[in-house]
C-alpha cells in the first residue's frame, strides 16, 4: 500500500490500469475513516467538455515515473460510480462505490461515513 504522504504527491498524474493503459488523471484521495489509510482515488475521465470523477480502489496500486497504476482494468474503472468534478461523494452513495468493485462495505461503528476526502 502506498502511504498517504506519497499518494498526495501523485495528484494530477496519470492513472493507468493493470495493463498500463491510461484511464485519466488522479484528482483526489479518499481515506478509510477507521484506519486513515488511502482507500479510493477519484480519476478525471470523459470528454474535455464533459469531465467527471470516477472512483477506483487504491489497494495494490503502484507508482511509476509520472503515473499511478491501479489493480483494475480500464473499462470497469470508467464505468464506476461518478461525481461531478466539483462534487463530493454523498454518504448514501458509499455502498454503491464499494459494490461496483465487489468490496465489502460497512459503515463506522456509530453509523458514520466510511470514506473521507483528504
Amino acid at each position: 500500500m502506498i502511504g498517504m504522504a506519497d499518494i498526495r504527491e501523485w495528484r494530477r498524474h496519470d492513472v493507468v490500469d493493470d495493463r498500463g493503459r491510461r484511464i485519466g488523471t488522479l484528482e483526489s484521495v479518499y481515506v478509510d475513516t477507521g484506519t486513515d489509510q488511502a482507500a479510493f482515488g477519484t480519476v478525471t475521465v470523459g470528454l474535455p467538455t464533459r469531465h467527471r470523477l470516477v472512483f477506483v480502489p487504491l489497494a495494490d496500486a503502484t507508482v511509476g515515473p509520472g503515473y499511478l497504476r491501479v489493480a483494475f482494468p480500464r473499462s470497469p474503472v470508467k464505468d464506476a460510480p461518478a461525481i461531478p468534478t466539483d462534487g463530493v461523494l454523498e454518504a448514501e452513495r458509499e455502498p454503491e462505490v464499494f459494490a461496483h468493485y465487489q468490496l465489502d462495505y460497512a459503515p463506522g461503528a456509530g453509523g458514520e461515513r466510511r470514506l473521507a476526502r483528504r
